[in-house]
């Protein structure tokens, strides 16, 4: 089963009108057929077309990039790691995405490698971790990305970070603030809070990292054995954003003495009396931590 011309066209960015142009006027990403005519893309033409709209935006025509053999369309892609900043952030993320199609450990280590010789650590997560997952998430959507490829990738992504975070020096946490970080019941997906847990051990912060999916009981387990000044939480996934009240009051009851911050797509005006901070962004939460 491959991807529909709506799908591919989401995924892609590129339009179905311009899809049909290319492939009636230069032969370039034809896809099969199925058996009632509907057109269908394979994993192979995904990453041409992510080729081919990155080489398009830089400046090459379609007329020119159709006729070009693999190793030419490889060598001019690239090139454009030299282009803008724009253009260089979307060559390492169609790698990514496609070390992820192909299981490829190797591409994916390389990629990452080069990564962090051109950005930080924070500009390689907004800039290209996030847009790579976003663009994930379009494939999820259209049950194309196997849960095998997305797990590749998410993991991926979390062993670098544990990598980071172990390299991270803290010498100065007896005079710091202790956080927990935790995901609630429900909620697995901890690439946000590993970040967050990298980003306050850089800034000397004492850090109790619960992980996913997280019985609420276990913090006070936590804050009756020692002193926390802050919790930070997680809550993206639907299951849990239900439950979000529910969390919301057994924090306020049960946690009285910490401030609480909290990461949600929810929205923010049902919140506006929870009393919990609430992160809107990667520079919010670093303004708060750099206080």
């Amino acid at each position: 089963m491959g991807y529909s011309i709506d799908q591919f066209s989401k995924i892609t960015g590129i339009s179905k009108l311009v899809l049909r142009t290319w492939e009636n006027r230069y032969n370039f990403l034809t896809p099969s057929r199925t058996n009632t005519n509907i057109r269908s893309y394979s994993d192979k033409l995904l990453v041409n077309a992510l080729n081919a709209k990155l080489l398009v935006d830089s400046g090459y025509k379609i007329s020119f990039i159709s006729k070009q053999e693999e190793a030419k369309i490889n060598d001019l892609i690239n090139g454009i790691k030299n282009y803008d900043k724009e253009k260089k952030y979307q060559f390492f993320i169609n790698k990514i995405i496609q070390s992820g199609i192909d299981f490829n450990t190797n591409l994916f280590n390389k990629i990452y490698n080069e990564c962090l010789l051109n950005f930080d650590i924070i500009e390689f997560y907004k800039q290209i971790m996030l847009p790579s997952l976003s663009r994930i998430g379009l494939f999820w959507l259209t049950n194309r990305i196997s849960p095998a490829q997305e797990h590749f990738l998410s993991e991926m992504f979390k062993q670098k970070l544990y990598s980071e975070i172990n390299n991270t020096k803290n010498f100065d946490i007896n005079n710091s603030k202790t956080w927990i970080l935790f995901l609630p019941p429900d909620e697995h997906h901890e690439l946000g809070l590993l970040f967050s847990r990298l980003l306050l051990l850089q800034k000397g912060h004492n850090v109790i990292y619960l992980g996913a999916n997280v019985p609420l009981s276990g913090l006070t387990q936590v804050t009756d054995v020692m002193k926390v000044d802050n919790i930070l939480f997680f809550s993206i996934s639907n299951i849990s954003q239900l439950d979000l009240p529910n969390t919301i009051d057994y924090l306020n009851k049960k946690l009285l003495k910490q401030s609480k911050f909290l990461v949600t797509r929810k929205n923010k005006d049902i919140l506006s009396t929870s009393g919990l901070t609430i992160i809107n962004s990667i520079e919010h939460f670093i303004s708060i931590i750099s206080d």
